[in-house]
């Protein structure tokens, strides 16, 4: 299979930390493991570090393929993998975000911070305004995404988000769950490719 192809690789945007609790590393390895048993790439922001680092060794460790993405101002600043299937270096993070999502059948948020969910929110936003059809999805890992979903869930009963768009999110504490959502959106037919030179 071509390798820039995005039906069998999923993007999963996460912390460059580790955070407090092991669960959020057990659980990379874990969605990990889940991946690379189910036939997907992984495609991340190419760092050496947090999560981000631990979900890429752990599918590599597996015998996946890892495409990472970094911008070149964060090449050192991130400490980039160099040991990845593949590393794309490009000139800026809107560069950055627009090939993850090109490269990408659909996306997943593991735990992390104001990066994370800035990435996240924009591919949500994307299917959100019909510009791809690829599932999106929250890991809730130990339940560290429960006060989002609660904003969300207010966001709906407030009447700034529609139900159907709220409908968009996945939201699972098991990757394998998840993945088995995944798996079923992607088996629709005609499912929309995202186009970068829409945004």
């Amino acid at each position: 299979m071509n390798r820039n192809h995005p039906e069998r690789k999923i993007c999963v945007f996460t912390g460059s930390r580790h955070g407090a609790s092991t669960a959020y590393a057990d659980a990379a390895e874990q969605l990990a493991r889940d991946l690379v048993k189910r036939g997907f790439g992984l495609v991340y922001g190419g760092g050496n570090v947090g999560l981000m680092n631990i979900i890429a060794d752990a599918v590599l460790e597996l015998g996946g393929h890892v495409t990472g993405v970094i911008p070149n101002t964060l090449v050192s600043k991130e400490v980039a993998h160099r040991g990845l299937s593949e590393l794309r270096v490009v000139n800026s993070m809107h560069e950055r975000k627009a090939l993850m999502a090109e490269l990408s059948a659909g996306f997943i948020a593991l735990p992390g911070g104001i990066g994370t969910m800035e990435e996240f929110f924009e591919v949500l936003s994307w299917a959100q305004l019909g510009l791809h059809e690829k599932p999106c999805g929250l890991l809730n890992v130990a339940g560290y995404y429960d006060p989002l979903i609660e904003f969300l869930d207010r966001a709906v009963a407030q009447d700034f988000i529609k139900p159907k768009h709220r409908a968009l999110l996945f939201v699972e504490s098991e990757p394998a769950i998840l993945l088995d959502r995944f798996e079923e959106k992607l088996a629709a037919p005609a499912a929309k490719l995202f186009d970068p030179s829409i945004t």
